[in-house]
């Protein structure tokens, strides 16, 4: 049973237990609809408290029935030992659709059903809303009695975000400030966010984390670059256990040499971006408009951010004109996201992917992956067929 939250407006899937009976909820959950966004309507005969945790209750049966079927894999974050899900959780949008403000229920929900399915690494960033993010993550963790492994980032809040701006001490407040936002004592993977070309070439900021080791402040540090060149000098320091970088169908550059070299390393690799900002998902058009507090609409060009965080730098255009020949090779599938991540997947190097969710069904949308057949080899050579042709010239140069 896959799908996407579009796919599921209308009721549960067809050939779910859910979609038996009458729900009247169902058009809230499916909606992604918060405590606030509840019309009184809906509440006669209940508290307006009890219609709100009846609807918080269907969206998780959903969730729990949807992936009951599910055996999650698990793969090895390279010199740290930590035993990872292959698909984890970023929680960039956690809290909500981008540019929409932090809801802490959602992002409650959204980690509790990432965990009940068996995703056990959560990545955040100091910068992810202001520390909400940052906030959320923390609260669940202390809420589940697993073992939850927890990566954040820090550097992005410097301003000007230059090289002369990353200094140990800036760089040691925020390990601290995470650890208090979270509330805990230890932060099992602390990475630099996409810190300057220039940094990488800078001992003593690699060194500092070596002392926040010794003190117990952090267990690990990894590295989330921009550019292959970044993540191929960042593995050169000893201390570097991981590196997060974009990798998917249309950005496929690091599979030259930085896979080969991160192998050798021991080094985990930690995959984001890998539906390429929504568009290997096939649920976009060149009609979908997107807000103007989303990045899909005012970073297409490097505005605000790195380009390449954005649709993986492609233009928009060449982006749909691609994910059409792509729904040509799978044309009963209405929501390519796990045929996306099946091909990252297909590589062992590959630690585990990080997409993020802000509703509860793209949470099951992401983890039928597993549900899927093994992809072909003549399907994936159909697949790197369009990025050989179409988008390989626009970015496999850039990053």
């Amino acid at each position: 049973m896959v799908g996407h939250a579009d796919d599921f407006a209308g009721g549960p899937p067809k050939g779910s237990s859910l979609a038996t009976g009458t729900w009247p909820a169902w058009d809230l959950v499916s909606a992604g609809k918060t405590k606030t966004e509840i019309p009184s309507k809906h509440c006669s005969g209940v508290t307006r408290c009890e219609f709100e945790q009846l609807v918080r209750l269907i969206a998780q049966l959903y969730i729990l029935h949807s992936t009951l079927n599910i055996t999650m894999e698990y793969r090895t974050l390279g010199k740290t030992g930590f035993n990872i899900s292959s698909i984890s959780l970023g929680t960039w949008q956690v809290g909500g659709k981008w540019g929409s403000g932090f809801d802490h229920e959602n992002a409650s929900q959204i980690l509790h059903a990432a965990a009940d399915a068996g995703i056990n690494f959560i990545d955040t960033a100091d910068v992810y809303e202001a520390g909400e993010s940052e906030k959320a993550v923390g609260k669940f963790v202390k809420e589940r009695s697993e073992r939850i492994y927890v990566a954040t980032k820090c550097g992005r809040q410097l301003n000007p975000h230059t090289s002369e701006s990353y200094t140990p001490a800036a760089l040691r407040q925020f390990v601290e400030g995470s650890l208090s936002r979270m509330g805990l004592e230890t932060l099992d993977l602390i990475q630099l966010h996409c810190p300057p070309t220039e940094v990488y070439y800078r001992p003593e900021i690699f060194e500092l984390f070596d002392r926040l080791k010794e003190e117990g402040k952090i267990q690990h540090l990894g590295v989330s670059v921009e550019k292959v060149e970044e993540a191929i000098k960042a593995i050169e320091f000893p201390n570097v256990a991981s590196v997060q970088i974009i990798f998917n169908l249309f950005r496929q550059r690091p599979t030259q040499l930085f896979f080969k070299l991160a192998k050798a390393a021991d080094v985990g690799i930690i995959v984001r971006v890998p539906l390429a900002s929504g568009l290997l998902t096939g649920l976009y058009s060149s009609t979908t408009v997107f807000a103007e507090g989303d990045h899909r609409f005012f970073n297409r060009r490097g505005a605000a951010f790195d380009k390449g965080e954005t649709f993986s730098g492609i233009p928009y255009e060449l982006g749909l004109e691609a994910v059409d020949r792509l729904k040509r090779l799978f044309p009963d599938t209405a929501n390519l996201a796990p045929i996306a991540l099946q091909w990252i997947l297909q590589f062992p190097e590959v630690s585990c992917i990080i997409p993020g969710a802000s509703k509860l069904s793209q949470v099951h949308s992401n983890l039928s992956t597993f549900e899927l057949p093994t992809l072909q080899a003549e399907q994936i050579s159909a697949m790197n067929e369009i990025y050989q042709e179409l988008i390989q010239p626009e970015v496999h140069h850039l990053w």
